[in-house]
This record gives C-alpha cells, structure tokens and sequence, in this order.
C-alpha cells in the first residue's frame, strides 16, 4: 500500500484498542512516509510518543498486599470481581504498531548514525511493550512489522512465551549495544541510553526467571537459570560500570524523602524516569493522592510496617508485643525508611516546620503515604491539589536494578557476600543500616517472612534465609513504585493477596498523640458515649467512624464489611483475552480459568 498516513508522535498519545488499533489510520495529511522519517529530529519526533504510551505513569497508586486504598482493586477482591472484559483489559496494541512502524521506515533517514540510534530506542520499547503484555497474558502474539487490515497475521494464533522472550533478548541486546551511554545522551535521564536497555533487560529476564521457576514452567528452549543468568549478567555490568551511585547527602534520615520529593530527578540515581514540570503544565496526582480524602485515602498495611528492621538491624516482629504494639511505639528506633515512607512521630512537610500526625480521614489504614508528597509550595503552590505534582517519576533506578543482581544470584544459588556488599548492602548504606549477612540470613530465616498469614511459604533451599531478606529489602526500598503485584505473580504468591489487610493498633477508647508533639491527635470514644469535644483532634466513635478489628480494641480494619475472595491460583496468575478480541480472532485461546463463554 502506497501513500500510508502515519501517525504523528504526539499524537499518539489517545490510545486505540482492539483489532481496530491495526487499521484505523489518521486523517489524510500532508505527511506521509514518503517525506517523512528523513532526519533525526523526524526520528526523535515520533518515538517520543513511545515515553507516553508505553511507560507507567502512575506507580505510586497500584494496589497489592502492602498497599490499599479506601476501593480495594479488582485484583484485592478477587474472585467474580475479576471478570473477562469485552474489550480493553490491556489487549492494546496501538504502542506496538506505532514502534513498528517507526522500524519499517527508519532506513529512509539520510542520517546512517541517527538510523541506527532511533532502531535502538524502538527495539527498546518494544522489548518494554513486550515484557508488560507477557507479565499479563503469558502467551501473545509476536508482531515485528506495521500490520494493515488485510494481513493475515491479524488473525494469528499467540506466540509461545518463549519465542517472544526469545525475540525480546534480540531487541534488547541490540539496544544495548546501540543506543548511547549516560555521556552521549544529553538528555538523560529522560531519554533512554545504554543503560536503561540494560536495567530493563535485568527487570524481565528476573521477572521470567523467577516465574518460570516457581511456577514449575518449563518451556522448549532456555530454562529459568538461563533467564536468572542474563538478569545478573546485566545488572552487574550496569552495577560495575560506575555510571550511577545511589543519592546520598549522607544525611541517612531525609536522603531516601528527598529522593522522590525533589522536583527533578537525581542523574546519578534514576537511570530513566518521566519528566514532569509545571511550565509545562505536565503534571500527575502523587501528593493530593495522600492529602486528599477523595483521592482514594492510600494507606501502607500492618503487614508491610511490620517488616521494617529495628535500626540495629534486629527484628521488629522478634520483640515481645510487637502484635499490639500501638503506633508510638512500633515506630520507634525503625530502619529510617519508615519515617520517610509514612508520616511518624515528629513528620513534618518539606520546608516546613509544622508536626503533622498521620490523618486517618485521608489514610485507611492511619499509616499515610509520604512517599512522592512535594513542598507545599511547589507548581506555584498548588501541589496539594489534585493532579499538580510536579516531581519526576522513575522508570529504572540503580537501587532497583542492584535489588534485581541480588535476587537473581540467590535464586541462582550463586550469590556470596561479596555481592551482596555491592548491592542490598550499598542500600542499607544510604539509610545507616547494618548489613546484610548471608550466613546468619539463612542459619535462620525469618519466621515471619515464611508464615502463611504473613509471607512467602513457597521459599525454600539453603539460600532461604538470605531470598526473604532480599525480598523484604525490595518491599521497603521500591515501595510504591508499582513492583509488588507483579512480584507476587512471579514468586506464585498469589496466597499474599488473601492475608489480612490491618491498618494501625488501637487499645480502646482514649485520647492518642500520634504526632509526638504532646498534643492529642486522635480521640477514640465508644458507641453510647457523649462525643468528645477535643480541639484540632480527629474524632472517632468506635464501630461507626472507625472498626477495630476485635470490636472495643484492634486493629484499624476499614475493610472489613467487604467480601474477598481467595486468590485463585489456578486462574489468577494471568488476565483474561477480552472477548472481543476472541471473537474477532478465534484463533486467539483463552487463558486457563476464565470463562468468556466462546467455544471454537
């Protein structure tokens, strides 16, 4: 076909859906493929919309075990909630046709150099686009050329997983050994480079790694040591390289605050992230997400607080009453990130010098997010309302990216101590944690990390002890930076999802300083009582305003009139093909356990 319209970059940005995303074209224009794609800004023009389209950008919201919101996600109630869509559902493939078709014109650049660099960066996203339908489909279709309304491969069966991991590495690699360094990409970190193609490479080949391991999945081809294998390779050639060291002011008790707070991202930190500035109206909800009581009220959980270190290093769920240990106390004496994850005793806004308690109108759960909240005074001032927030997000990062070494060499069982030193270690670091010692991790693993109500019962072997405290470096550190779900997927742990979501513990009735400033914060009465005139205090009578989860004391249990249902293991590890689409493409199956009603 001659004279086909393409899409211009930005314009990219409403997406299309369905079997239509292949042949719906643009309206007739004055640029065509003919003219178009001929210099690298031509290039550099169109992929842009790739940063768009295809990055998450929104992570601080996505709900799992350790973090929910005032409407739990269909994925946290499970069972008939979770449904086969008719359409949508993530069976979007505008992003990849956009990549491709880039692909399919760039030899037409008069620029050999910009050709190669722009292959790169779409060899990139699509390995991206690639690994996120993976994550949630298992099997899909591989397409590496701009499909129009009359092919066949329209109509093409999935692809095996492997054959799409298999091409995912072919583009990958080819990103990495073309795409420029740190050095050559000025505008880093917020374009990709060499090394955001070896981060990603890192994050899917752990994610496949783990998932083929424990789900038992065994595929013809490479097995899950291989993938783990390539993880660790690219992660420790990022890792030696230099290029990029953790933030740190050595100020152990802000530098992990100021790292997401700041307006624009750390270059020495973020290896990609999103660029976000309030010239440019481009902004996204992270601070009225937590500040504001219509914006889904995010709370952290009991579990995940329970899981921070003591700041020697101990553990908190050792000590006698951890169980019912009311807030002042729990926090106490924590591995500092806690105190720069939620509002604690002392919390007070950037620049600002006003004690703030956490506000249980706001947070579900009572222990409320700080992670990502601005200055009060940054986009002008109105950060506070929804949709301001102008700190860029990140994409990749090197704390990532050293968890992802570490994890991968563990489940390899080829980890020493010497690596962990130039990872979870160089972590700990930054916060003024003790270290990580692998032989005491696995001479005794943490029970509550390997409990069925709180952890992983699926981890076991000899490097036991030294995997859950890997993954309870990875909970803290990446906290809402959209990984916990899929982690669970990959680690088949899908039975977390069915464990208790607690907020804080309350004894009773009575009057609390949460905030450590010797004011009463929150006022607990129970039904029958006068309601207590306290002023500037929250005020809550028990059983109505606020349940405890044992009736008169408890846990802060706002979820507890919602039914869930149990995360269906034989089902749940992957979405469904929206019906549609099946209905379009019969050659399309269904994934196991989801029933859309279409017999082929």
């Amino acid at each position: 076909m001659k004279n086909r319209n393409i899409f211009i970059a930005l314009a990219l940005f409403a997406g299309l859906s369905s079997c239509d995303d292949w042949i719906d074209k643009s309206p007739l224009s004055d640029i065509t493929e003919e003219n178009y794609f001929r210099t690298e800004t031509d290039l550099q023009l169109f992929s842009n919309g790739f940063y768009n389209s295809i990055l998450n950008k929104s992570p601080y919201d996505e709900q799992s075990d350790v973090y929910v919101q005032q409407e739990l996600s269909d994925e946290m109630l499970g069972g008939e909630n979770r449904i086969v869509p008719a359409s949508g559902g993530g069976w979007s493939w505008t992003a990849l046709r956009s990549v491709n078709t880039l692909l399919g014109n760039v030899d037409k650049c008069e620029d050999a150099e910009a050709a190669v660099k722009y292959t790169a960066v779409a060899r990139f996203f699509r390995a991206y686009f690639y690994y996120d339908k993976v994550k949630r489909f298992g099997d899909v279709p591989w397409y590496d050329k701009e499909l129009f309304s009359d092919d066949p491969d329209l109509y093409k069966a999935r692809d095996s997983r492997e054959l799409v991991m298999t091409n995912m590495l072919a583009d990958i690699d080819y990103a990495i050994d073309n795409l420029p360094t740190k050095e050559e990409e000025t505008s880093s970190p917020f374009r990709v480079n060499r090394w955001a193609a070896l981060a990603l490479k890192s994050r899917f080949c752990l994610y496949e790694g783990t998932y083929r391991k424990y789900h038992n999945l065994t595929l013809e081809g490479n097995d899950y040591a291989y993938y783990l294998q390539q993880a660790a390779d690219a992660a420790e050639e990022l890792i030696n390289s230099g290029e990029y060291h953790l933030y740190s002011t050595d100020n152990p008790e802000e530098d992990y605050l100021m790292l997401f707070a700041e307006e624009d991202a750390n270059p020495d930190e973020y290896i990609l992230a999103i660029k976000f500035d309030y010239g440019m109206s481009v902004y996204h909800n992270a601070t009225a997400h937590t500040l504001v009581p219509t914006q889904g009220r995010p709370g952290l959980t009991r579990k995940l607080v329970n899981t921070y270190l003591m700041k020697d290093g101990t553990r908190f769920t050792d000590r006698e009453g951890w169980e019912t240990m009311p807030f002042t106390e729990e926090v106490k004496d924590r591995d500092p990130r806690l105190a720069q994850s939620i509002r604690t005793p002392g919390y007070h806004r950037i620049g600002q010098t006003d004690i703030l308690a956490p506000d249980l109108s706001v947070s579900v759960t009572g222990y409320q997010p700080i992670k990502y909240v601005q200055d009060p005074t940054a986009s002008g001032g109105q950060v506070d309302r929804n949709d301001r927030s102008t700190c860029d997000l990140p994409v990749f990062r090197l704390a990532e990216v050293m968890l992802n070494f570490a994890e991968a060499k563990a489940e390899l069982g080829t980890l020493t101590q010497e690596d962990l030193d130039k990872s979870v270690n160089e972590i700990r670091d930054r916060v003024g944690m003790p270290h990580l010692d692998m032989a005491q991790a696995n001479a005794n693993p943490d029970s509550y990390l390997s409990s069925a109500d709180y952890g992983y019962t699926n981890v076991t072997g000899s490097n036991q002890g030294v995997i859950l405290e890997i993954r309870r470096e990875r909970a803290i550190e990446l906290t809402q930076e959209g990984f916990r779900f899929d982690d669970l997927v990959r680690w088949k742990a899908g039975t977390c999802i069915n464990q208790s979501i607690m907020g804080m513990y309350f004894p009773g009735a009575g009057e609390y300083d949460l905030s450590g400033d010797g004011q009463i914060d929150v006022v607990l009465y129970d039904e029958g009582d006068a309601k207590p005139e306290v002023p500037d205090a929250q005020v809550y009578q028990i059983g109505s305003d606020i349940v405890l989860s044992e009736g008169d004391h408890g846990y802060v249990d706002y979820h507890h009139d919602i039914v869930r249902t149990a995360f269906n293991e034989e089902r749940d590890y992957l979405y469904p093909i929206p019906i549609n689409e099946r209905s379009l493409n019969p050659n399309l199956t269904q994934n196991p356990g989801w029933n859309d009603g279409l017999s082929f």
